[in-house]
C-alpha cells in the first residue's frame, strides 16, 4: 500500500500536492505556522507517523516572518516566548526544529537546503496563510500535505458554511466522539542528528534579540498579562480547572468575576491544542453542567467561527452577513446618531459610557477583553458610528490591534454576531439604527453584573 494511499486518507489530511514521496527525499519537513506546539499536534504526529514508515528524520521549519497583516509587536512576543519551549519538546520526540527569521523565512529555500521527501504543513483558514499555502502548492516539487490540526472535528466535515450554532451542532455532536480522543504523540525513530545532513547550531532564542531584529509594526506594546508558550498555557489551563471551570456554567458572563478560562490566546497560537483543553476538561472533577457548558463553547462555538471564515470570503467585512441583516441595517442607515466618535476616540477610551470605556481600556492594558464585553462593545461601536460598514471596520482594527486572540476566526465571528446578526436571528420589533439586529445596552449589563466593580478592577490594571 502507497504512503498516500496509508495515510492521506484520513479526514484531517488534505492532498495539495499529489505523488508519492520522492524516493531520492532526505527528510520529512513539517512547516510550522498556526499550530505552534510539540504536543497533542496533529500535523506533527503525522509528519512523525509518515518518517517512520520512510525511516527518514523530521524537522520542523518555523519561518519568522514579520508582516502577517495586522500583527504587531504585542503579538509577536507572544508568540517568540514559546518558540524555544517549542523547540525543545520537539527534540525530546527526536524532531529537529529550524527557526528561520525575516529575511531567510522562506519555506521553499529552506526544502532546497534539506531535500525532503515530503512537506507537511497545518491549516489555517484565514485569507492570508491560505494563499501562503496555494502559493507552496504551486512552488514545491515534492508532495505537500495540510492537517486540520486545530480542531476537534475536521472543517472538511462541513463543506458548506453553517446558518447558526443549531444547524452545526447536532453535525458535531454526531461525530465529536471519534475525534474527541488522546492523541498519540509519537517518537520520530530516525534522528536528524543521526543524518549526514547538517543544520546550523540550536542556540537558544533570545526573545529580546529576535524581537528588535524583526521591522514590526509597533502600535501596540507587548503585555504582562500573558505568556506566550505551551507551559504557560497549561498553567492557565490548570488554574481555569482548580479555581473557576465549577462556576463556569454561570459565571461565564459575568466580568467582574473573570470566570472564563483565558485559554483563547494559547487557542489562536497554537500553544495549547483544543484537544488538550477539551480532555483536560472533560476529565476534571466540575459538576457535568459547567463542563458540558465549557465545551459547547470551546467546540461548537469556536468551530462555527472556523466553518464560518473557512466557507466565506468576507468573514472580516459586513457583506459576510445574512442578506436580512444587511438590509435591515441598511433600512436604518440615516437613523439619527446621538453620539458619534472617531477611531482614535474610540481607540484611546474616551466615549460618554464608562463601562465602554473600561472595555477598551481592559483590553488595551491586558490584551483581552470579557467574551461577553465584546458582544457590547462592538454593539456600541455600531450605535455610535455613521454607518454598519464604518462600524465593522472599526470593530475589525481595534480587536486586530490589541487583543492577543486578534486576527482570529472567533474575533470575527463575534464582531460579525454583534454588528450584522452573524449566526443570530432577526429581533423584533426594530430599532433606531439597529432595525432587527439584536440590541443590548448598559442598564441591562448592569441588571447581569456588577458594572461598578468590573469597571473599578480595569482601573486596577497595570
Amino acid at each position: 500500500m502507497s504512503i498516500a494511499h496509508h495515510f492521506g486518507s484520513e479526514t484531517r489530511v488534505t492532498i495539495r500536492r499529489a505523488g508519492e514521496p520522492d524516493a531520492q527525499g532526505k527528510c520529512i519537513v513539517y512547516w510550522m505556522q498556526r499550530a505552534q506546539r510539540a504536543v497533542d499536534n496533529p500535523a506533527l504526529d503525522k509528519a512523525i507517523e509518515i518518517a517512520n514508515a520512510l525511516r527518514l528524520p523530521v524537522v520542523v521549519f518555523f519561518g519568522l516572518h514579520p508582516h502577517y497583516p495586522n500583527a504587531n509587536e504585542r503579538h509577536y512576543q507572544f508568540l517568540v516566548e514559546g518558540l524555544q519551549e517549542t523547540r525543545e519538546r520537539c527534540q525530546k520526540r527526536n524532531v529537529a526544529f529550524a527557526l528561520r527569521p525575516y529575511p531567510n523565512h522562506d519555506l521553499i529555500k529552506f526544502c532546497d537546503e534539506v531535500k525532503p521527501a515530503l512537506v507537511i504543513g497545518d491549516e489555517n483558514p484565514m485569507r492570508e496563510p491560505e494563499s501562503w499555502r496555494r502559493s507552496a502548492t504551486e512552488k514545491l516539487r515534492v508532495p505537500f500535505w495540510t492537517i486540520d490540526a486545530d480542531v476537534i472535528v475536521p472543517t472538511k466535515l462541513f463543506e458548506k458554511e453553517e446558518y447558526a450554532a443549531r444547524t452545526i451542532r447536532p453535525k458535531i455532536h454526531r461525530v465529536w466522539d471519534e475525534y474527541l480522543k488522546p492523541l498519540a504523540n509519537p517518537v520520530a525513530e530516525v534522528s536528524w542528528l543521526d543524518s549526514k545532513e547538517q543544520l546550523p547550531p540550536q542556540e537558544l532564542i533570545d526573545v529580546t534579540a529576535t524581537l528588535a531584529a524583526l521591522p514590526l509594526n509597533r502600535s501596540a506594546a507587548p503585555v504582562k498579562s500573558f505568556r506566550g508558550g505551551t507551559a504557560a498555557g497549561l498553567q492557565t489551563l490548570q488554574s481555569f480547572i482548580d479555581e473557576r471551570l465549577a462556576h463556569y456554567d454561570t459565571a461565564r458572563n459575568l466580568p467582574h468575576l473573570r470566570g472564563t478560562s483565558d485559554m483563547s490566546p494559547y487557542l489562536h497560537f497554537g500553544h495549547v491544542g483544543p484537544h488538550t483543553i477539551a480532555l483536560a476538561v472533560r476529565e476534571s472533577n466540575a459538576p457535568s453542567s459547567a463542563k458540558d457548558a465549557f465545551i459547547e463553547e470551546m467546540i461548537v462555538r469556536r468551530e462555527i467561527a472556523i466553518n464560518y471564515v473557512a466557507r466565506n470570503a468576507q468573514y472580516d467585512t459586513l457583506a459576510g452577513c445574512h442578506a436580512w441583516a444587511r438590509k435591515s441595517l441598511d433600512e436604518h442607515r440615516d437613523d439619527p446618531r446621538e453620539h458619534l466618535y472617531s477611531l482614535k476616540q474610540f481607540e484611546q477610551a474616551e466615549t460618554h459610557d464608562p463601562l465602554w470605556n473600561a472595555a477598551q481600556l481592559e483590553m488595551v492594558k491586558r490584551g483581552k477583553m470579557h467574551g461577553y464585553l465584546r458582544m457590547y462593545w462592538a454593539k456600541k461601536i455600531l450605535e455610535w458610528t455613521p454607518s454598519p460598514e464604518d462600524a465593522f471596520a472599526i470593530a475589525v482594527e481595534l480587536n486586530d490591534r490589541y487583543e492577543l486572540d486578534g486576527r482570529d476566526p472567533n474575533g470575527y465571528t463575534g464582531i460579525a454576531w454583534a454588528i450584522g446578526a452573524k449566526h443570530d436571528r432577526p429581533w423584533a420589533p426594530a430599532r433606531k439604527i439597529f432595525g432587527m439586529i439584536r440590541f443590548m445596552a448598559a442598564s441591562g449589563c448592569a441588571r447581569k453584573f456588577d458594572v461598578n466593580a468590573y469597571i473599578s478592577m480595569v482601573k486596577q490594571l497595570p
